[in-house]
């Protein structure tokens, strides 16, 4: 008899987790790569149609990735120091969703075993944005977005 196997993202925690599975938990949809900005009165959060110069636009991932946190002052590393802070990414990140206790959605590459399942299901930024290289910082109020999901 052969033991079937469950899925490390459904036996494990995030902490739990090897670096390998950590980063395979990356969809590559592009989202938190995506500029924000935040309503200092109120502490809101507003994702814009504007990425970081480094996002490769067609494959949605860091150009720079091993450096990137060197050359971008706002890059944030996600690790398991900053679980708490996990409430900004996108509602349909991987490594939010099971810190919530949710499943992975049908077209995450671990769930559907397809690399470009997230630009398939039109759940990646790919050919919806705009480097940040175009945009000057003042016009990026002009830039907000409605339902990152949905971009």
């Amino acid at each position: 008899m052969i033991a079937q196997v469950s899925p490390f993202w459904l036996v494990k925690s995030l902490p739990e987790m090897s670096k390998d599975e950590w980063e395979q938990l990356c969809d590559g949809c592009g989202k938190c790569c995506l500029q924000k900005l935040e309503d200092e009165d109120t502490g809101d959060l507003y994702y814009t149609d504007i990425a970081c110069q480094y996002l490769d636009q067609h494959s949605c991932r860091c150009k720079s990735y091993e450096s990137r946190l060197e050359k971008v002052e706002s890059c944030i590393s996600l690790s398991l120091q900053r679980l708490d802070e996990f409430s900004w990414l996108p509602s349909s990140c991987a490594y939010r969703l099971l810190l919530e206790g949710k499943s992975l959605p049908e077209w995450h590459p671990l769930v559907s075993g397809e690399s470009d399942a997230v630009h398939k299901a039109n759940c990646s930024v790919r050919n919806k944005v705009i480097s940040e290289n175009d945009v000057p910082e003042t016009e990026w109020e002009d830039h907000i977005i409605e339902g990152v999901i949905n971009l």
